[in-house]
């Protein structure tokens, strides 16, 4: 035990977690922490990105958290300073992401006083965390940042704040560093499927006729992709995957259905109400799921896989409820099965080929203008390798990549709960510097870009480059395609570019510019495949701002609180002989 101020011990606790990268903003109820931090990163044991808005600092500590398989780490100063965290926060929270955000706050003799730039960061966090703790003593720290790292990473990943006043900063106490595992009364959650239960659901599987599986966000988490692949190959069970659940296994494969849901593949869709069993795992069965719910797979006997007991039967009843992590209790089950004579149901089989052969949505690569952001996918899709990141804004441009763009687990990054526009840039700029070897793409719209756009500054001055795709129609997408099906065609508040679109604002080349980085203009398909090439070879960021057709929809579309099979189709989908 030696006599170290707070400042020092956090410092000392996060490099004993193994952090290698931060993100944030510093301020003025922060800076004493930064300054200790800083004798760290001077021995290069830990890096301090700076941010330019602490929500970017968040979403990069999600990104780094998804690409690394780690903990992000992201801080701020007090009041605005921690509440412009709060949204980074939440979408951390909604996709299940483990971050750990440090709040600078007020001495502890100010806290509730309206003291300058105080704001109650841990009320207003309470509903959007698995957990948070204000520092209220120098040598609590070392156990409770202990307690916030395994809270992040375990179970049920998520976010947790640790918030830190100014004078727990500067005090001075006799402190001692915890060693090896920790245990945390009322916290452990549960990992393996109970014996009997796993029994039951072996059983039921084995006499399904028309099985489906729907992998989610946990199948990522729980890196169980292996295990949904070979449960999936021994029974023939076609493979459906969430948003959040892209990448789980390979997308061409004969068993993958791709994705369902509000603008999940019609193949997708159409296989959930004909199955007669629904193996759910690692998912939430969100309303962009299910649709209308008295109508969801109404024919099907239901298993819920989830490691956090409170989804399961949250929105949709379940027949067979099993709580546990998604790798190890999947693993349990084949090996039950092995136990088993099972067989694959051919006439099920030969069904999912034929929707899969339906399901067909290409765009030709004509030279045509204005240009179909289905063709800018197609042409990315080429350069995308096994060393490839994806990551996406929110809106019509996440939907066209998630449906067009083949990427493994963890390298395809998008904000699916929260579905918070500006997400996909200070993501990317994360992932890379999680993984500097890779190459890392954010597929944006226009109006999504525009809400994180100074983190070029970032990207630039930080030395972590990355490649921005804008797919520019002038409007807010997504919304746009609501108010053109369901709105009248009434345009309102969805415009983004001067009256009569005569003109593109802003200038995404020369705004890239601006800030030192490269920037493109793209305006003919044949410019597309030279402008990725030039971005995957620079060794800056690059922004390739694509005038696309502003009118193109994508579909599906389900609209909402309909039926699954009331959902819009892709002009392609070809009806059932």
């Amino acid at each position: 035990m030696v006599m170290i101020s707070g400042a020092k011990v956090l410092a000392e606790s996060l490099r004993r977690e193994d952090v290698k990268h931060l993100f944030g903003i510093t301020g003025g109820a922060i800076m004493n922490l930064l300054h200790k931090l800083w004798e760290y990163g001077e021995a290069e044991e830990m890096r301090i990105i700076t941010c330019r808005h602490e929500q970017c600092a968040a979403h990069a500590a999600e990104g780094y958290a998804v690409a690394s398989g780690d903990v992000g780490v992201c801080f701020a100063t007090s009041g605005p300073g921690a509440t412009n965290l709060v949204t980074g926060i939440a979408d951390a929270f909604l996709d299940s992401r483990p971050i750990v955000a440090i709040t600078g706050q007020v001495p502890t003799n100010l806290v509730g006083n309206d003291a300058f730039q105080e704001a109650d960061i841990i009320g207003s966090t309470m509903p959007i965390t698995k957990a948070n703790f204000q520092f209220h003593r120098v040598k609590d720290i070392p156990l409770l940042t202990k307690m916030a790292f395994k809270i992040a990473k375990t179970g049920r990943p998520g976010p947790v704040l640790l918030d830190f006043p100014k004078n727990i900063q500067i005090g001075e106490e006799h402190v001692e560093f915890p060693e090896g595992e920790i245990e945390i009364p009322g916290y452990n959650p549960t990992l393996k499927g109970h014996p009997r239960q796993i029994k039951r659901i072996a059983k039921v599987l084995k006499k399904a006729e028309r099985p489906i599986i729907i992998a989610g966000g946990g199948t990522i988490s729980a890196m169980a992709g292996n295990e949904v692949l070979e449960l999936a190959e021994m029974l023939g069970i076609p493979i459906i995957n969430t948003l959040m659940g892209k990448g789980i296994i390979p997308e061409t494969h004969p068993l993958s259905l791709g994705m369902a849901g509000m603008h999940g593949h019609m193949c997708a869709n159409s296989v959930i109400n004909q199955a007669d069993l629904l193996f759910a795992v690692g998912m939430r069965f969100s309303d962009r799921i299910t649709g209308k719910l008295e109508h969801f797979a109404r024919e099907a006997t239901i298993i819920h896989l989830d490691i956090d007991s409170a989804e399961i039967g949250k929105n949709v009843g379940v027949h067979y409820p099993i709580v546990g992590d998604a790798r190890i209790v999947l693993r349990q089950i084949v090996e039950e099965l092995k136990k088993l004579e099972v067989t694959k149901p051919n006439g099920w089989m030969q069904k999912i080929k034929q929707l899969k052969d339906r399901c067909q949505c290409n765009i030709p690569l004509t030279d045509i203008q204005p240009i179909k952001p289905q063709q800018v996918m197609r042409l990315l899709r080429e350069h995308i390798d096994s060393k490839t990141i994806v990551t996406t804004g929110v809106g019509r441009n996440q939907m066209w990549a998630a449906h067009y763009l083949r990427v493994g687990p963890r390298k395809f990054i998008t904000s699916g709960g929260l579905g918070t526009m500006g997400f996909g840039f200070p993501a990317a700029i994360g992932a890379r510097a999680a993984k500097p070897d890779h190459w890392v793409v954010d597929v944006d719209g226009d109006g999504s870009f525009l809400m994180t756009q100074q983190e070029l500054a970032t990207s630039v001055i930080e030395d972590i480059p990355v490649t921005v795709i804008i797919l520019n129609d002038q409007v807010l997408g997504m919304v746009r395609q609501w108010q053109n099906l369901f709105f009248e065609e009434r345009y309102a508040v969805t415009d983004l570019g001067p009256k009569g679109f005569k003109k593109r604002v802003p200038d995404f080349a020369k705004l890239a510019e601006a800030f030192g980085a490269n920037g493109i203009l793209v305006e003919r398909v044949s410019e597309i495949g030279p402008a990725i090439k030039e971005a995957k070879e620079s060794d800056v960021t690059t922004v390739i701002d694509v005038q696309i057709d502003r009118n193109e929809n994508i579909y599906p579309h389900l609209p909402s609180g309909a039926k699954l099979e009331e959902i819009i189709p892709c002009p392609s989908w070809t009806e059932a002989e």
